[in-house]
């Protein structure tokens, strides 16, 4: 991943990394690995998580019908 920096403004620069970092989920990654996850806790999490965004789809798809 790569941020330049223009006009010596790196309080910009940071912000545009921060936010990179963000969408590619490095953070949220970063939390996960903090502390070990049993293999059932992360099928678990994983599941609900996939339920969470069907569930966030279909809200969505029914929005744009309406």
């Amino acid at each position: 991943m790569q941020v330049s920096v223009r006009d010596n403004n790196v309080d910009q620069a940071l912000r545009v990394l921060k936010k990179k970092l963000q969408k590619e989920g490095v953070y949220r990654e970063m939390r996960l690995k903090q502390h070990f996850e049993k293999p059932s806790e992360v099928k678990a999490r994983e599941k609900k998580e996939a339920v969470k965004r069907a569930r966030k789809l279909a809200r969505k798809k029914l929005e744009r019908e309406s």
